[in-house]
């Protein structure tokens, strides 16, 4: 039997409309560090192209990437397509997918507002898990593309080793 182990994650693709807006928006409000500027990719016949194509098919042409790093070295690769979109509900929950990110900050109001602030926009009023009982709050917000950020007070394992829905 194989060994099995807990895989650390390594990083999450974005797409967006604007990768200069959204790299100035994740560096400033969000605080994560630039490590590779926006950088255009071509198909060609490079490495990354070779891999690109793979990954796209043939005749995708070009696209702008960023790459940043959050606090806990976690990657963040950003990604501007030609002719991208935002759809209009970027919140099909139901359907198979990736539908949020997480991030965690003791200031849970404080980081809503910084997103409102910058474009984004909250779901919802801030939630607490246990009322009255323990501090653990969340809030379920999107940035200024559309795509879903939630917010937790508490780490992921405090927060669900406490029993939140006992």
């Amino acid at each position: 039997m194989p060994d099995v182990y807990p895989r650390t994650f390594s990083h999450i693709g974005l797409s967006v409309t604007d990768l200069d807006k959204a790299v100035q928006f994740y560096t400033e409000v969000m605080g994560w560090y630039l490590i590779m500027p926006p950088t255009t990719i071509s198909e060609d016949k490079s490495a990354i192209g070779v891999m690109c194509s793979d990954v796209f098919g043939e005749k995708w042409g070009s696209f702008r990437i960023a790459h940043l790093s959050t606090g806990d070295r976690v990657g963040v690769e950003i990604f501007e397509f030609p002719n991208a979109e935002r759809p209009q509900n970027n919140f099909e929950y139901w359907k198979s997918g990736i539908f949020h990110f997480c991030v965690q900050d003791p200031d849970v109001e404080g980081l809503a507002e910084k997103i409102v602030a910058a474009g984004g926009r909250q779901r919802m009023p801030v939630r607490e898990y246990f009322p009255g009982e323990k501090p653990y709050r969340m809030v379920y917000m999107e940035d200024p593309f559309g795509n879903i950020i939630e917010i937790y007070s508490h780490s992921y394992e405090l927060t669900y080793s406490a029993g939140a829905y006992a």
